[in-house]
Formats: structure tokens, C-alpha cells, sequence
């Protein structure tokens, strides 16, 4: 076994990425006060090719250095909005038919393995390390999803739950 190099990789340019469709996903980060983990966030959107990320609220945005330092450039491959409010961009992705979904344990949520993304697309909400997704912006959430944990804690790290949502999610399109 030998690992690839990035000519073998066969990802495109900046420029050729620029041409390609994205997937019908876009992130809501709300409220989340890790700049690390925004970087990490971008890393992921990239990487799966996600078409927006809608930074809100105290959600630090580029040209942050804590976010550079994890997004590794990544900020300037996915399309990316600043909203002081996250209730404006909930309305604003609500106008646009997309439905809303949190990423948050709720008492009606939906495990993640069982949801089917719309192919007209879907804005999933990711909340603050501590707190979750907010009261105002989980009122706008036409439906919540979950991902099992079976430990101790009651949460995942806002990066990781992004990143195993995101593959779920895209695999889950890409069956389609």
C-alpha cells in the first residue's frame, strides 16, 4: 500500500471547482463561538462540495486567523455569507423553499441514517458548543435530526457532527 500524492488525487483547481455543481446543502452555523471549529467546518463544506455556509451571529468569519488555520484555504472554495441574525437567515433560506433542518436532539427528532434530503435542497443548522442550536432559530427548523451516540456524553464536537452529517447526507443524494 502506498498513500497517493495530490497529482493522483485528481481533485480540481480552484478555478475548475469553481464550474462544477455543488450539492443542494448549505450549513447555518449559528452562533458558533470556535473559530477553530469554523475552519474545521469550511474544511468539511469544501471537501464534500456543499453549496453555501452561512456564518451567524458571534460565528467568527474569514479573514479570521483561527479559521484560516483549520480551513486551510478553504474558505476561498465554498461560498460563504456573514448574517448578524440568524432568524434573517432562516427567513431568507425559508423564502427560498429550502427546507431547514437542525442538527440538534430534540424531542421529535429524526435519526439522520433514516432522512432523505430534498433534491431541491436543504439548509442544516448547527448550533453553539454548549447550548445547541438556538430557541428562535429552532422554531424556523421544519424538522430536527439526530446522530446516535451510545456514550457518556450527550454531545458531539460541532466539527465532527457537521462532518459525519455531511457524508450521511451527500451519500444519501448522491443515491438518487
Amino acid at each position: 500500500m502506498r498513500r497517493l500524492n495530490a497529482d493522483e488525487l485528481k481533485r480540481p483547481s480552484v478555478e475548475e471547482l469553481a464550474q462544477l455543481p455543488r450539492y443542494p446543502l448549505a450549513l447555518v452555523l449559528d452562533q458558533v463561538r470556535s473559530a477553530l471549529n469554523v475552519g474545521s467546518i469550511f474544511r468539511t463544506a469544501d471537501a464534500f462540495r456543499l453549496a453555501h455556509v452561512h456564518l451567524c451571529g458571534i460565528t467568527a468569519h474569514p479573514p479570521h486567523p483561527e479559521i484560516q488555520k483549520t480551513a486551510l484555504g478553504a474558505t476561498e472554495t465554498v461560498p460563504w455569507t456573514y448574517w448578524a441574525e440568524t432568524t434573517a437567515c432562516l427567513d431568507a433560506l425559508l423564502k427560498q423553499n429550502l427546507q431547514v433542518a437542525a442538527l440538534e436532539q430534540t424531542d421529535s427528532s429524526i435519526e439522520l441514517a433514516v432522512f432523505k434530503p430534498p433534491e431541491t435542497g436543504l439548509a442544516l443548522v448547527v448550533g453553539h458548543e454548549v447550548r445547541g442550536v438556538s430557541d428562535d432559530a429552532l422554531k424556523r427548523c421544519q424538522t430536527a435530526l439526530e446522530i446516535p451516540q451510545a456514550g457518556a456524553k450527550h454531545s458531539l464536537n460541532v466539527a465532527v457532527a457537521v462532518g459525519i452529517a455531511c457524508y450521511a447526507l451527500i451519500e444519501r443524494l448522491r443515491r438518487v
